[in-house]
């Protein structure tokens, strides 16, 4: 097992933008109003997990449909549904201006009330480079332009560090899963699109009122937040008070409880200014990693 080479960078992201206020974008739009037709099904996961084209005014693309009747039930997640908690990860990651979650609404389909999300296609063939984001090494510290997850177990007795880019797309993510409280950032999540872009799905096990935050983007722990960062978190507070569009449109989606400790969350970041780290009260990196 070699040392990772030093990681590619994608296409530098454009900088955010202020809050945005949660009205649908154009994607949002012909999510919600195009024709759903289920074409098959995705079988690795664990929940129904559909492979669907929408189609409208002529256009059609692809899509991903989690109707709430194929989801299992979670005992440390009794409220709500797998669905809302995905749409309103996917309306906090689009109000910070990063835009790391696909397009995602609630939506009636074939098989009732669901999530549907855009479909990333891998960008291949397209001369996109993709930036290496995860890796196993055999050295005990991380390489260059890395950052160390911690050891892991290859088999037949050896061991390998696990590291992630230090990459600013998953250092916005890093952000982003402390704020929803993700309790499920596998690399399995994390999509390379086209043009460089990155994106991150999966995001049903969220928003829990107790800290539950599991994620292989420790790198950044105890480390301070960004300037960039911080904005955001400020604009995310503001944003979240009673009254505003962001905080009545996540209660549509959440109970009060969760959004009470989601306003903690992005508190508690502005207090401290730094990541956060393990817990240790809960596996501080989800299973299986990837």
């Amino acid at each position: 097992m070699e040392s990772a080479a030093e990681p590619t960078t994608a296409a530098p992201a454009d900088p955010p933008a202020a809050v945005r206020e949660p009205s649908p974008g154009p994607a949002d739009a012909f999510l919600a109003d195009g024709e759903l037709t289920v074409r098959g099904r995705i079988r690795e996961a664990s929940n129904a997990v559909l492979y669907c084209t929408v189609e409208r005014d002529g256009r059609s693309a692809p899509a991903v449909y989690k109707p709430v009747a194929g989801e299992r039930p979670l005992w440390d997640f009794p409220d709500g549904t797998l669905a809302q908690r995905e749409v309103a990860a996917y309306e906090v990651s689009r109000a910070t201006g990063w835009d790391l979650i696909p397009a995602t609404v609630l939506r009636e389909g074939p098989y009732g009330t669901g999530m549907v999300q855009e479909w990333i296609e891998p960008p291949e063939g397209d001369g996109t480079e993709v930036p290496e984001l995860l890796a196993l090494v055999e050295d005990d510290e991380p390489g260059p332009g890395w950052k160390a997850v911690g050891f892991a177990d290859v088999g037949e007795g050896r061991t390998a560090l696990l590291v992630h880019a230090d990459h600013p797309w998953l250092r916005r993510l890093a952000v982003l899963d402390a704020v929803i409280n993700n309790g499920d950032r596998k690399g399995g999540h994390l999509l390379p699109g086209a043009g460089g872009q990155l994106f991150a799905i999966d995001h049903g096990v969220t928003f829990n009122a107790e800290d539950k935050l599991r994620t292989l983007l420790w790198g950044w722990a105890g480390e301070p937040l960004t300037e960039e960062a911080l904005e955001v978190l400020r604009g995310l507070r503001a944003a979240l008070e009673d009254g505003a569009s962001l905080a009545a449109r996540l209660a549509e989606l959440l109970t009060d409880a969760e959004i009470e400790a989601l306003r903690e969350r992005v508190t508690a970041l502005l207090r401290t200014g730094t990541h956060p780290e393990p817990g240790g009260e809960w596996p501080a990196i989800p299973w299986p990693p990837v």
